[in-house]
C-alpha cells in the first residue's frame, strides 16, 4: 500500500506538524547555503589558479658568456638536454591536475562534513521547534482543558485566560462571551420549563377535585363513561407536568447526594411496579451479585431506575420479561419487546420521541428515556441502548 505524503502529514498532531517544519525549513535554508558556498568556493579557486602564473628561472655561471645560458654538468662532464616548451606544458598540466585534485578533495570533504552538520543543526532545530512549539501551544492546552471540565451542568466556568492581547486572547474572550449566551440561554429555558409546569399543576389539581366533586356518584350511565375519560385525561396531564418537573430538575444538575443502594432501590422500584407488569403479564427480575453503592441524589436515581422499569414493562408485549442487572458497576436493563432499528435508538432518548410516533402516541410521553439520559449525566456519566437481537431494547448505565 503506498503513502500519501499529505495524508500522513495530516495525521500528524499539529504539534509535530510545527517541530517538522522547524526542521524542513532548517534543512532547506542550510541547503541552500551550503550549495551558494560550494559554488562561490569552485569558481573563486578556479580563478585563482588561473591567475597564477608559472615562469622558468634562469641562472648565469662564471664559466658562461653572459648572453649564454649556464647549463648543468653531471659528474662525467657531459651537458643534459636543454629543456624544451612541451617540458613546460607537460610541467604546468601536472601542476594544472594537482591543483585540481586538492580542490575537488577539499570541495568533497566539506561538502560531507558540511551535511552531516547540516543533518545534526536539522535534527537540533526540530528539538527545539518541539519544545517552542509546546511552549507556544500551553495557552491552547488550558483551553482545551478548561473546555472540557465546561458542561451542560457547569457553564458558570470560564477559561478567563491571562496574558497580552494576542490572537489566543481574543480566542478565549469571544470562547467567554458564548458561554454567557449559552448559560444565560440554558437558565431561562430551565426557569421556563419549571415555572411554566408549577404553574400548570395547581389549576389541574383544582379541575380533578371539580371532577370529582361535580361528577360524583349517583350520575346517570352516560356521564360514567365521561368523568372516568375526563380523570384519566388529567392525570396524563399531571404525569406530564410531573416528568417535565423531573427533566428540569435533572438538568440542573445534583443538589442534594449521598450514598445510594442501587440493588436495594432497584428492588423496591421493581415492587412498585409489579402492579402494572402483573396487568400487562410481564415478568420483572432483579439480579445483583452483591450490592452496588454509588454517591448521588437518591430521588433522582429511584427516578432513573423507575423510568427505565417503567418503560421496559410499558414497551413490551404479553407474556415478555425485564431483566434488571446489577453487576461491577453496570446497572443494565433488558426487556423483550418489539423490534427497534439500530439507527432509531438515538432518537428515543430525545423528548417527546417515540418508536411508533413522535409526540402522538396512547402510552407514554416520550419522556422516560430523556429523563434516564438527564439523571444519568447529572451523575458524570451516560445511558447507552443498544436493540435485542429478537426484539426489546438494553439499555445500560456504568457508574464511575
Amino acid at each position: 500500500m503506498r503513502l500519501n505524503p499529505r495524508t500522513l502529514l495530516r495525521g500528524m498532531p499539529f504539534r509535530a506538524r510545527l517541530a517538522a517544519a522547524f526542521s524542513a525549513l532548517f534543512l532547506l535554508a542550510g541547503a541552500a547555503l551550503l550549495a551558494f558556498v560550494v559554488l562561490l568556493a569552485r569558481h573563486g579557486t578556479a580563478q585563482q589558479v588561473k591567475g597564477i602564473e608559472i615562469t622558468r628561472g634562469v641562472a648565469q655561471s662564471s664559466g658562461e658568456s653572459a648572453t649564454g645560458e649556464a647549463r648543468p654538468t653531471d659528474p662525467h662532464g657531459t651537458r643534459p638536454s636543454r629543456v624544451t616548451a612541451a617540458d613546460d606544458i607537460a610541467m604546468i598540466r601536472q601542476i594544472d591536475r594537482t591543483v585540481r585534485a586538492v580542490q575537488d578533495t577539499a570541495l568533497r570533504q566539506m561538502v560531507r562534513w558540511s551535511a552531516v552538520g547540516l543533518l545534526f543543526m536539522a535534527l537540533l532545530a526540530g528539538l527545539l521547534g518541539w519544545w517552542l512549539a509546546g511552549r507556544a501551544l500551553r495557552p491552547v492546552a488550558a483551553m482545551t482543558e478548561a473546555t472540557r471540565r465546561i458542561s451542560e451542568q457547569n457553564l458558570h466556568q470560564r477559561l478567563a485566560l491571562t496574558g497580552p492581547d494576542d490572537e489566543l486572547h481574543r480566542l478565549a474572550d469571544t470562547f467567554d462571551t458564548m458561554l454567557d449566551r449559552l448559560e444565560k440561554s440554558f437558565e431561562s429555558q430551565r426557569r421556563f420549563v419549571a415555572n411554566a409546569s408549577h404553574e400548570l399543576r395547581t389549576p389541574l389539581a383544582a379541575q380533578r377535585a371539580g371532577l370529582e366533586v361535580g361528577l360524583a356518584d349517583p350520575l346517570p350511565d352516560g356521564l360514567v363513561q365521561v368523568r372516568e375519560d375526563l380523570l384519566e385525561t388529567n392525570r396524563e396531564a399531571e404525569r406530564l407536568i410531573t416528568a417535565l418537573l423531573l427533566l428540569a430538575r435533572s438538568d440542573r444538575g445534583l443538589e442534594e447526594t449521598g450514598t445510594v443502594d442501587l440493588s436495594a432501590t432497584a428492588r423496591l422500584v421493581a415492587a412498585e411496579l409489579a402492579p402494572q407488569a402483573e396487568e400487562e403479564r410481564v415478568e420483572v427480575a432483579v439480579t445483583a451479585d452483591r450490592p452496588l453503592t454509588v454517591f448521588g441524589d437518591p430521588v433522582l436515581l429511584r427516578h432513573l431506575l423507575t423510568n427505565l422499569i417503567r418503560n421496559a414493562v410499558q414497551y413490551n408485549h404479553p407474556g415478555g420479561r425485564v431483566r434488571v442487572r446489577l453487576e461491577d458497576r453496570t446497572l443494565t436493563v433488558t426487556n423483550t419487546g418489539p423490534t427497534v432499528p439500530a439507527d432509531r435508538v438515538p432518537d428515543l432518548f430525545e423528548p417527546f420521541r417515540r418508536l411508533a410516533q413522535d409526540r402522538v402516541g396512547t402510552t407514554g410521553h416520550g419522556l422516560g428515556l430523556s429523563i434516564v439520559r438527564s439523571i444519568a449525566e447529572a451523575h458524570g456519566t451516560r445511558a447507552t441502548a443498544e436493540p435485542g437481537r429478537q426484539g426489546g431494547l438494553t439499555v445500560s448505565v456504568c457508574f464511575p
